[in-house]
């Protein structure tokens, strides 16, 4: 009977046993659960709170650039505005001689996007170097070659009262007697001249320096040294 009972006992227990199981093991599904939806969660928040930090930092850029500009666009046009206010209006167009001989300071003032190698002069489109030394002719040519321009061509008054007022000595320019002409290095005939009433022999052409502009050419043997202009184009 003792162990009846005993049997009894056992079978009771293993049963209750059996029925908690499930029950346990719910809670513990649930538990694991709980704390899986609590890691998804803080990943949710730290990926928000991510995209809203980057969301205002491309919006306080975007609102620096447009600052910038809006302050450059200001600039520019009171630049613009400067410039042709300095500027006078001229009706239809005109070559680049025409408009150096009509207006040389608004041609030398705003030409500021090449610069002349130091030494050289700039006026309008071009860069005059005033040698410090003598040479003949055909040595003064090739020295300028070698500089990359040639003797000055003077083609317009603004340039020859440049270069008369700039030089304070006698120089070669690219004026040479060929045939029954008179050339300049770029094989242009001369048309506007300065030359001296002084009766003189020669070929080549001198500027000299310390007579008036209207008459300061003279002409000489092309074997003689003196001193030089040269002239550099400009590539704009």
């Amino acid at each position: 009977m003792y162990i009846k009972f005993c049997r009894s006992y056992g079978e009771d227990k293993k049963d209750e046993a059996r029925e908690n199981l499930p029950s346990k093991l719910s809670v513990e599904l649930e538990g694991e659960k709980g704390q899986q939806t609590d890691g998804n969660n803080r990943r949710y928040r730290a990926a928000c709170l991510f995209l809203t930090i980057f969301c205002l930092v491309l919006l306080l850029v975007i609102i620096i650039l447009s600052v910038k500009l809006q302050t450059g666009s200001s600039a520019c046009a009171e630049k613009k505005d400067s410039a042709e206010a300095d500027s006078p209006s001229i009706a239809g167009t005109c070559s680049f001689q025409q408009c150096q001989t009509n207006f040389p300071n608004v041609q030398s003032r705003h030409h500021g996007c090449k610069h002349c190698a130091d030494g050289w002069l700039t006026f309008g489109r071009s860069c005059f170097y005033l040698s410090t030394f003598r040479l003949s002719w055909d040595q003064s040519q090739q020295n300028c070659t070698s500089r990359g321009g040639s003797l000055a061509v003077i083609t317009s008054r603004p340039v020859q009262d440049f270069l008369s007022k700039e030089g304070k000595l006698k120089y070669w320019i690219g004026l040479r007697h060929k045939g029954a002409t008179w050339k300049w290095v770029d094989n242009t005939v001369l048309r506007e001249s300065y030359w001296s009433e002084v009766p003189q022999q020669g070929d080549c052409g001198i500027l000299s320096n310390g007579i008036s502009p209207e008459r300061n050419w003279m002409k000489a043997t092309c074997d003689a040294y003196t001193y030089f202009i040269c002239q550099l184009q400009l590539q704009l």
